[in-house]
């Protein structure tokens, strides 16, 4: 399968919690898109394993992504070593996509700088065709995306390029709600975390029309670029 974009995240819920307005966005205009999460969030205070893995299915149905894999690296402790730049490039090569947007270039979580590293760095090592990889029996052919793009996080870092993303917080805010066992919930019974007050689930929505205010739109999701992004004219930008 030949995609668009790969939407990579270190854990599930990342995707929907950053860029997923985008993802909705492109795939209305026709764009083939899929999600890659690095780890199944088993560490994470709410929840298990299990029902993130449920929870990462449904916010994909409700995004209408072409697939969504998961790698399984262990959450937390994953490292950016050639053992895990290899499985990443293995699905690189296998969908072949043009645009790559991954965890946030630093952030409070270790697990997203750590993420943004080294999706950056299997996306440059993805094209050099001396490096073999095989995938259910078959050699790979060299595959290097055109452009990544870091999306923002709990962090509230300068973007390099902003998304207008008006008419589409609506199927943003139900994908993250489909984490049912992180979110904001009154009757719950797990612990506090950072992630599951109410002010942070309307942090999603206020975040995004502060920063289209700042491109005069109603919502924007920003990113951040490690390479210029080069286009034809001006124009483009408009």
């Amino acid at each position: 399968m030949k995609i668009d974009i790969l939407a990579i995240g270190a854990h599930p819920d990342d995707v929907e919690l950053s860029c997923s307005a985008t993802l909705a966005k492109e795939i209305s205009r026709g764009k083939k898109v899929g999600i890659l999460d690095l780890t199944r969030g088993e560490l994470g205070t709410r929840g298990t394993a299990e029902i993130r893995d449920q929870e990462a299915q449904d916010a994909a149905k409700i995004l209408g992504v072409a697939f969504r894999e998961n790698l399984e690296f262990s959450d937390g402790f994953f490292v950016n070593n050639v053992a895990h730049q290899l499985e990443i490039i293995k699905i690189l090569r296998k969908y072949r996509p043009e645009i790559v947007l991954c965890n946030a270039i630093e952030d409070r979580h270790i697990d997203h700088g750590k993420g943004a590293q080294l999706v950056n760095d299997a996306c440059f090592l993805s094209g050099l065709r001396k490096i073999e990889t095989i995938l259910d029996g078959n050699s790979q052919h060299a595959w290097r995306p055109k452009n990544v793009f870091h999306y923002i996080q709990w962090r509230n870092l300068k973007p390099d390029v902003v998304v207008d993303v008006t008419g589409f917080m609506d199927k943003k805010l139900e994908s993250v709600k489909a984490y049912r066992s992180q979110f904001f919930d009154e009757n719950s019974k797990e612990p506090d975390t950072p992630i599951s007050s109410s002010n942070f689930f309307d942090s999603i929505s206020y975040r995004a029309r502060d920063l289209g205010r700042l491109i005069n739109t109603e919502y924007a999701e920003g990113y951040n670029v490690s390479r210029h992004v080069a286009v034809d004219s001006l124009f483009d930008l408009i």
